[in-house]
C-alpha cells in the first residue's frame, strides 16, 4: 500500500511536468543549475586556456576578445579558472551531501522507528555534531591531516549528517502513525521493511528539497574553506581561492573578485530557486493551495 502524499503528484508525471513548467522558481533555478553543471562538465574536456599556464606578460588584463573575463595576477585566464573552479566546488558539494544522506537518513529513520532511549541518544549526539560548524570542523581536521579538498569534503559531510538525520526523523515520525503503516505492522512487517516500503518513499520529497539546500550551502562552505586556504590547493583553481587572491588588488583590478563572486552568487541563487520550486511542486499542501 502506498502513501497518498508520496513525492510524485497523484495526477501523474504529466501533471507534475505541467506544474513544473508553470513554476517560475523551478524553471529559473533548473536552467541556472544546468548551465553551471554543463560548464563544469565542459571543463573536463575543454577550457579556453590551460589554467596552469602562467603568462606574466598578460597579467591583470581587463575583459577583452582574447580573454572574455580578463586575466589574474599570474596571467591566467579567469574564465578558464571559473570553469574548473565550478567543477571542484560541485564535486565537493555532491560528495559532502552524499555523505550526509548516506549516514544521516538511516540514522534519522532508525531513531524514529525505535524511539525511546535510542532516539534520545542519537538526537543528543546529533546536537553535539551540529554544534561544530563545517568551518570549525575543517580547521580541526586540517590541523591534524593538513589542508586539501578531501578534508574539506569530510568536514562538510560531517556537518550534513545531523541535518539529514533531523529531517528524516521528523518526516518519519509524521508517517509512522498513518493507517497504512499500522496496517503493515498488523500484517507482520518489521520496522526495516516498513521504513523501506512506506517511510522512505513518503519522505523522499522533503529529503530532495533539503538536499538541494544543503548542496547550495556545501558550495558556500567549500568556497569559504578555500578562501581560508583549507580547501583545494594551488595550482587547482577554486572560487574561494580566487577571491582571496583578489582581495589585495580590488582597487587595481576589481574584475578579479567580480567574476568569481558572481559565479558563487548565481550558483547559490539557482540552487535556492530550484529548492523553492521543488518544495512547491512536491509538497501536497502547497499543491492543493494552487
Amino acid at each position: 500500500m502506498s502513501a497518498p502524499d508520496a513525492a510524485t503528484p497523484p495526477e501523474g508525471i504529466g501533471a507534475f511536468l505541467r506544474d513544473a513548467f508553470s513554476n517560475r522558481s523551478f524553471l529559473i533555478g533548473a536552467v541556472i543549475t544546468m548551465l553551471i553543471a554543463a560548464m563544469a562538465l565542459l571543463s573536463f574536456v575543454w577550457t579556453p586556456y590551460d589554467v596552469t599556464d602562467l603568462v606574466v606578460a598578460s597579467r591583470m588584463q581587463t575583459p577583452s576578445a582574447e580573454h572574455w573575463l580578463g586575466t589574474d595576477h599570474f596571467g591566467r585566464d579567469i574564465l578558464s579558472m571559473i570553469m574548473v573552479g565550478a567543477r571542484n566546488s560541485i564535486a565537493v558539494a555532491v560528495v559532502a551531501v552524499g555523505i550526509g544522506v548516506a549516514i544521516g537518513v538511516p540514522l534519522g529513520c532508525w531513531a524514529a522507528a525505535r524511539g525511546g532511549w535510542i532516539d534520545e541518544v542519537l538526537m543528543r549526539f546529533n546536537d553535539l555534531v551540529f554544534a561544530f560548524p563545517a568551518l570549525l570542523s575543517a580547521i580541526m581536521i586540517t590541523a591534524i591531516f593538513g589542508p586539501g579538498a578531501v578534508n574539506a569534503i569530510i568536514a562538510i559531510g560531517i556537518f550534513n549528517i545531523p541535518v539529514f538525520a533531523r529531517v528524516a526523523r521528523a518526516g518519519a515520525l509524521s508517517i509512522w502513525p498513518r493507517e497504512y503503516v499500522l496496517a503493515a505492522r498488523a500484517a507482520g512487517k518489521g520496522p526495516t521493511l516498513i521504513t523501506i516500503e512506506h517511510i522512505l518513499p513518503n519522505i523522499a520529497s522533503i529529503l530532495l528539497v533539503q538536499g538541494t539546500i544543503q548542496f547550495a550551502l556545501g558550495i558556500l562552505a567549500e568556497t569559504g574553506l578555500s578562501y581560508l586556504g583549507l580547501g583545494a590547493q594551488p595550482p587547482m583553481p577554486s572560487w574561494g581561492r580566487m577571491l582571496f587572491d583578489a582581495q589585495t588588488r580590488m582597487m587595481v583590478a576589481p574584475h578579479l573578485a567580480l567574476f568569481p563572486g558572481m559565479a558563487i552568487v548565481i550558483t547559490v541563487l539557482g540552487l535556492n530557486l530550484l529548492g523553492d520550486g521543488l518544495r512547491d511542486l512536491l509538497d501536497p499542501k502547497l499543491r492543493r493551495r494552487r
